[in-house]
C-alpha cells in the first residue's frame, strides 16, 4: 500500500487529481480552523506581544528548512506517497494535541507550547510538503499545471471560506472563558477534516521517480539549484516576495483586531471577501498562465497587491467607520485577486523552471530561500512593529493668512502602517527580481490585463449568458480576442 507504480494510465491520472482536490479542499477546511485568522486571534487571547506574533508567523517558514533532510530520505526510500501521507497525518496529530491548549492549568506557559507545537506541526508538513512537490512535478503534465491548480485551489478556497466563517462565529459568539473553549473546538474540528485530507493524498497514484541523473556528493547536489543561473534567479525573486509579503502579511489580522478594533467576526469576513476573489479569478489566471506565461501573471498582479498595502495606510484619511469598512472590504477583494495570480503563477514558475527528473532537490531549494527569507521577516516586523507602536509620521499642508491659519492632513499613519508602506516600497525590488528571470516567451504586462478582462467577461457570461447578453456585446469581446491570438501567431511565424 502507498509504493509507487511503473505505469499511471490516463484513467488513474484523471482519478488522481480528483483525489488531489479533494485533498486540498479538505486540507484548507483544516487550515481554516487551525491557522491564520484563528491561530493568530488565539494567540492574542493568550497575550502575545508583537514580537511574538512576529515569531509565530516564521515558523512555517524556519521549518521549511526540514525540506533539506527530506530530500535526502525520499532520494533514498524513493516513496514520496508513503512519505508524505505519513508525515502530514502525523502533523494533523499535532494539531488535535493544540485543543487540549485551553484546558491547560498553567496560563502563562500555553503560548510557549503553542508554538512547541506549531514547530512540530510546520516540520512535519514541511517534510510531506517536500514529498508532494516532488510527486506532482512528476505526476501532472506541464501544459495542464495551470488548469489543474486553478481547480484544486478553487475547491480549496471554497471550503476555506466556509470554515472560516465557522471558527469565527463560534469565537465571536463564545462568552467569557468559554472562548478559548471555542478555539479548542476550532482545532479539534481541524484535526478531524485533516485525517479526510490525508485519506484523498494517499488515493492519489505515484509514478516511479526517474533517475536524477549522473550522482554526487550530497552536497553538490543540495547546491546544484543555486549553481543554475536561472533558476538561482528564481531563487532571488521568491526569497525577495517572501520577506516584502511577510513584513506586512501576518499582521494585518493583528492591525484589525487591535487597531482598528474589529471582532473576529468581522476580521473572518474580511478574509473570506479577499478568498472569494480569490476564487472567481482563479481559473481565469489559470488559462492565462498556461496560454501566455506566468512572468507575465506576475507582472501584473504584484503592483497591485503592493498597491493595496500601501492603501491600507490612507483608510484613516476616509471620514466615518461604515466608509472606512467598506474601503477595507475593497482593499481585500482585490488583495484575493491579485493574491491568487501571484500564488498561481509563483508556484507553477518554479514546476516549470525545475529540470525534469530534478524536481525533488530544486523545489526543496525553493523551500529553503521561503525558510530563511520567511524566517527573517516576521520577527524583523515583529520588532519593527513593538518600536513604531508609539509613534506617528503625518504630512500637512498649513495654509496662513491675515485672518487665521488652516491645516490639511495629506496623510498619517502610525504603528503596524508603517509596516504597510515598508512592504510596499520594498515590492520596487521584487519587480526588479521578476524582470531577471527567463521563462521562454515574453508577454507584455497591457497584453495579460486585456486577456484577462476577456477570461473574466467569459467567467460572466458563462454564469447569465441571456440576462448579461443583452447589456454587453460579448461577440465582440471574442472577436477582439480572436484577433490578439491571429496577430500572436502571425508575430511566432
Amino acid at each position: 500500500m502507498l509504493r509507487p507504480v511503473e505505469h499511471v494510465s490516463p484513467e488513474a491520472l484523471a482519478r488522481g487529481q480528483r483525489h488531489l482536490v479533494q485533498d486540498l479542499a479538505w486540507a484548507s477546511l483544516s487550515g481554516s480552523f487551525a491557522g491564520g485568522v484563528i491561530l493568530v486571534a488565539f494567540a492574542l487571547a493568550l497575550g502575545a506581544t508583537p514580537v511574538q506574533i512576529g515569531l509565530l508567523a516564521a515558523i512555517p517558514f524556519i521549518t521549511q528548512a526540514a525540506q533539506l533532510p527530506a530530500t535526502l530520505l525520499i532520494e533514498r526510500l524513493r516513496q514520496r506517497r508513503k512519505i508524505s501521507v505519513l508525515s502530514i497525518t502525523a502533523a494533523r496529530v499535532g494539531v488535535l494535541a493544540m485543543a487540549i491548549l485551553p484546558f491547560l492549568p498553567w496560563a502563562d506557559r500555553r503560548l510557549g507550547v503553542l508554538m512547541a507545537v506549531q514547530v512540530v506541526v510546520a516540520g512535519l508538513a514541511a517534510v510531506g510538503g517536500c514529498a508532494v512537490n516532488s510527486w506532482l512535478h512528476q505526476l501532472i503534465p506541464h501544459e495542464q499545471l495551470g488548469s489543474f491548480f486553478s481547480r484544486r485551489l478553487v475547491a480549496g478556497t471554497a471550503l476555506a471560506c466556509l470554515g472560516t466563517l465557522c471558527a469565527g462565529w463560534l469565537v465571536d459568539h463564545a462568552v467569557g472563558g468559554s472562548r478559548l473553549h471555542a478555539y479548542a473546538l476550532c482545532f479539534g474540528i481541524a484535526a478531524l477534516t485533516g485525517f479526510v485530507s490525508s485519506w484523498h493524498l494517499g488515493r492519489a497514484p505515484e509514478p516511479q521517480m526517474h533517475d536524477a541523473g549522473p550522482t554526487g556528493g550530497t552536497l553538490q547536489r543540495l547546491l546544484e539549484p543555486f549553481r543554475h543561473p536561472n533558476f538561482r534567479r528564481l531563487l532571488v525573486f521568491l526569497a525577495a516576495w517572501t520577506i516584502a509579503s511577510n513584513l506586512a502579511a501576518p499582521f494585518l489580522t493583528v492591525y484589525l483586531i487591535e487597531q482598528r478594533g474589529y471582532g473576529v467576526g468581522t476580521v473572518t469576513s474580511l478574509w473570506v471577501a479577499s478568498q472569494i476573489a480569490n476564487a472567481l479569478t482563479l481559473f481565469a489566471w489559470g488559462r492565462l498562465s498556461d496560454r501566455l506565461s506566468n512572468k507575465g501573471v506576475l507582472a501584473v498582479a504584484l503592483p497591485v497587491w503592493f498597491g493595496c498595502m500601501l492603501g491600507l495606510v490612507f483608510v484613516d484619511a476616509i471620514e466615518g467607520p461604515r466608509w472606512q469598512l467598506a474601503a477595507l472590504y475593497g482593499i481585500h477583494l482585490v488583495l484575493g485577486v491579485a493574491g491568487g495570480g501571484i500564488g498561481l503563477a509563483s508556484g507553477n514558475l518554479g514546476l516549470k523552471l525545475a529540470p525534469h527528473g530534478q524536481g525533488t532537490i530544486y523545489l526543496a531549494s525553493i523551500g529553503l530561500a521561503s525558510a530563511v527569507a520567511g524566517g527573517i521577516a516576521p520577527p524583523v516586523a515583529g520588532v519593527l512593529a513593538q518600536w513604531f507602536q508609539a509613534r506617528e509620521l503625518a504630512a500637512v499642508v498649513r495654509w496662513i493668512t491675515p485672518g487665521g491659519m488652516g491645516e490639511v492632513s495629506i496623510f498619517s499613519f502610525a504603528h503596524w502602517e508603517f509596516l504597510f508602506a515598508i512592504s510596499a516600497a520594498l515590492g520596487l525590488y521584487v519587480m526588479h527580481a521578476l524582470s531577471r528571470i527567463d521563462e521562454g516567451r515574453e508577454v507584455s504586462e497591457r497584453h495579460v490585463v486585456q486577456e484577462f478582462a476577456l477570461e473574466a467577461w467569459r467567467s460572466i457570461n458563462t454564469l447569465s449568458s441571456t440576462a448579461l447578453g443583452v447589456l454587453f456585446p460579448f461577440e465582440r469581446l471574442s472577436e477582439r480576442r480572436k484577433w490578439w491570438r491571429a496577430r500572436e501567431a502571425r508575430r511566432e511565424g
